[in-house]
């Protein structure tokens, strides 16, 4: 297990799936977290037991990432010592619907649009000038196997994850010249709320996307990102695709 003693952490979307994962893992490392979602509630409950179980230092409060005005009040109201943030985890993002484009919802596609894109650009913007000013940093962006291949019924989800793809790139090419790292974990079926919220809670319809096959879980991703976080100064994991065994793309998965 990596020591990350004195590390601040940020970690967006932290209240449950790899977000919540992720906490734990850097929590075990010994990491200082910042952890933010909509939900604060979860969030206060995360943070105590990660308290009782690491003893970890914690800053956390609710934020909606699509609100750039939010995020630059939650980065400016962190107290000093909070705010040189070493690793950024933009996990934030959701799916909502798999309708065929002109069937598509359109608070569907904005809801998309403003969290997975606009909300990662929102908190990147944010933190990335004291990185560069500091001279270091890791950004971590949750991506998807999304970003890039594209199947049916996916199209804005998949638009939003290959935006974040070529985000992720621009962002290396905007930093090469700095020791700020830039890296995206790029999962392909990962058991968590994700197909729930994809289909407005019918949990029935998100199940049988997980039957009959081992996904991946939110600690298998944790582990990930923990991994490209821990690298050495001069090892960046630029992208790191993460399938089941048992999956070989978005459309070919077998099911036993």
């Amino acid at each position: 297990m990596p020591k990350l003693t004195d590390t601040i952490v940020f970690i967006t979307g932290a209240s449950s799936g790899i977000g919540r994962s992720c906490a734990h893992a850097f929590a075990e490392a010994g990491a200082k977290l910042i952890l933010a979602a909509r939900r604060k509630k979860r969030l206060e409950k995360l943070a105590a037991e990660l308290k009782e179980k690491f003893n970890t230092k914690i800053f956390f409060d609710e934020l909606d990432v699509r609100d750039n005005r939010a995020v630059a009040k939650f980065y400016n109201n962190l107290p000093i010592e909070w705010r040189q943030i070493d690793i950024l985890v933009n996990n934030a993002g959701l799916s909502r619907g798999l309708n065929k484009l002109y069937e598509g919802k359109f608070e569907d596609w904005e809801e998309m649009i403003d969290t997975n894109v606009k909300g990662l650009l929102y908190v990147s913007r944010a933190v990335l000038p004291g990185m560069v000013e500091r001279k270091k940093g890791t950004v971590i962006n949750i991506g998807s196997m999304a970003g890039h291949e594209v199947y049916p019924g996916g199209n804005v989800y998949c638009a939003t994850k290959h935006a974040v793809d070529a985000l992720t790139k621009g962002m290396r090419m905007d930093l090469v010249d700095t020791p700020i790292r830039i890296c995206t974990v790029d999962p392909g079926l990962v058991e968590t709320e994700f197909s729930e919220v994809r289909f407005h809670g019918d949990k029935e319809r998100a199940k049988k996307i997980y039957q009959n096959i081992t996904p991946l879980t939110p600690d298998d991703i944790a582990d990930a990102v923990l991994f490209a976080a821990t690298r050495p100064p001069h090892v960046q994991i630029a992208e790191l695709i993460i399938m089941p065994t048992a999956q070989a793309s978005s459309t070919v998965v077998h099911r036993a």
